[in-house]
């Protein structure tokens, strides 16, 4: 299984969502509240590189981004393998070329 965390803030329907939806999959995961200490609000920066948007979401260390990236990589059938519950699915040569501009490695 996956390491998920989900770093979340007070009064955020997306964030509610996000986490409806990994519950729905039976996916545990690491919720970090931001705002409740000054160490996960710093972390929080550096690892979304600034961003201003809540939720986001990672697997296994790898930032997937917020609710509707979640829900683009569900609709691909690409959040199951991610979170481990599924075969990697087949990826086409467009998705592949665009994973490697990106570099990503799969």
């Amino acid at each position: 299984m996956a390491e998920v965390e989900v770093y979340t803030n007070k009064g955020c329907a997306a964030c509610v969502n996000a986490k409806h939806l990994l519950d729905n999959k039976g996916v545990d995961y690491t919720e970090k509240k931001l705002g409740k200490s000054r160490k996960t609000d710093t972390e929080f920066s550096i690892r979304t590189r600034g961003s201003k948007t809540i939720p986001q979401i990672f697997i296994n260390n790898h930032w997937i981004g917020g609710f509707d990236d979640l829900v683009k990589y569900d609709r691909a059938g690409e959040l199951d393998w991610r979170l481990g519950l599924s075969t990697r699915p087949g990826v086409g040569i467009i998705k592949r070329f665009l994973r490697f501009m990106k570099g990503e490695k799969y």
